[in-house]
């Protein structure tokens, strides 16, 4: 069988779906992956997996230059000819749904990680796209021989009371998974002092980044001795990317200390205490929840969709800050530089669910199910399911 993996970013499909395609190949299948150019693609070649790269701009608006962006898709698809095309993310799910029937692709399946930018912004540009992407997704991703597959049940409900597409055609994969067996708990991390906490993000302002820094300044002021660590770039082509001029204005005020692109998160999160990521927008299920939770972090989150599927119990699994407010997510993290007890249960707890719902391994196997159901007309679908 042969598999195209679609995104709008080659770091996506390596940091993200890697695993996925590896595991494909060693039941003999052949995976593409296809994206706008970037440096992450060339690495691909090392684990024997083609890239091929489109002429595509996420955050393009022009109507010429997405015409000829779709028809690129289109030539691609149809010199490839796969058995079954997976996009990534809203702008992809649409344009490959849309170019796999002009170029004759047998199944595809669509893979949206929340709502996206179009749904979770007020702004006049959201709000205006808003009605013409419901009008795209009704009319390609509820239709054909296609799966949709969401992150959590809140998307699959916003999903359906839409009738943007059908409830039969909707998986819900919680995550894209994690390997449990590289994310590790160090040992002794809860003697550590200061306490060390880590928000890891694009940074645009929706993660909270704001709210971040602002009970970082709080508890600096209280004099309390806690390290504030961001991880991430600024992301140029989301409207509400954090300028990178705040990040490095924040950085040398010792308010907190950027790290960048950390390429080896594996090594980063056992050397730190918390996870927080005070989110206030519609999320899929956050990456770096699910890892800081694999490594034994305690998890600082809000009650929102996506974010609630990693911390559910407040107390137990992690905790829920209030969105939105600085000084709720400062109190939240002096409880646990007070309360050291506290930091050890909610980490221990995290290791636990990570293992139980989100190691890359059950995700996988889910995932391959899905590709299964529209491939098992043929002997190789069943093959596929086996």
């Amino acid at each position: 069988m042969k598999f195209v993996f679609f995104a709008n970013t080659d770091w996506y499909l390596y940091n993200f779906r890697l695993s996925t395609a590896l595991q494909l190949k060693s039941r003999g299948d052949e995976v593409v992956m296809l994206s706008p150019p970037g440096e992450f693609g060339a690495r691909f070649a090392a684990h024997g997996i083609r890239w091929i790269t489109l002429p595509m701009d996420r955050g393009s608006l022009n109507p010429v230059r997405e015409a000829f962006t779709l028809g690129a898709l289109v030539r691609v698809l149809r010199a490839e000819r796969p058995d079954l095309l997976h996009n990534f993310t809203v702008k992809c799910a649409i344009y490959g749904a849309l170019a796999a029937r002009v170029a004759g692709v047998p199944a595809v399946v669509n893979a949206v990680a929340g709502m996206g930018y179009v749904f979770t912004s007020d702004r006049f540009k959201a709000r205006a796209l808003r009605p013409i992407v419901r009008t795209l997704m009704r009319g390609t991703l509820g239709s054909g021989h296609t799966r949709l597959i969401l992150q959590n049940p809140d998307d699959a409900e916003a999903f359906m009371s839409s009738r943007l597409v059908p409830s039969q055609m909707i998986r819900v994969i919680r995550s894209s998974g994690v390997d449990t067996r590289r994310f590790r708990p160090a040992a002794n991390a809860a003697d550590r002092r200061p306490l060390r906490v880590l928000l890891a993000a694009r940074l645009v302002w929706e993660k909270g980044i704001r709210e971040f820094v602002d009970a970082a300044a709080l508890l600096k002021a209280q004099g309390r001795q806690i390290e504030f660590l961001l991880a991430g770039m600024p992301d140029p082509g989301n409207p509400h990317s954090v300028g990178r001029e705040d990040v490095e204005r924040w950085h040398e005020r010792g308010l907190i200390r950027w790290l960048g692109h950390v390429e080896d998160m594996p090594a980063l999160l056992p050397t730190v205490d918390v996870m927080a990521l005070p989110s206030y927008y519609r999320e899929g299920v956050p990456r770096s929840l699910i890892e800081a939770a694999a490594c034994g972090l305690a998890l600082v989150t809000t009650d929102l969709p996506g974010c609630r599927e990693v911390v559910t119990r407040h107390g137990v699994d992690g905790l829920h800050a209030e969105p939105r407010d600085a000084a709720s997510l400062a109190g939240l993290l002096t409880q646990l530089d007070d309360d050291r007890e506290l930091l050890r249960r909610l980490g221990d707890n995290a290791r636990q669910k990570a293992l139980a719902h989100f190691d890359e391994r059950l995700v996988i196997g889910k995932t391959i199910q899905v590709y299964a159901e529209l491939l098992g007309a043929s002997s190789s679908g069943r093959a596929l399911a086996q």
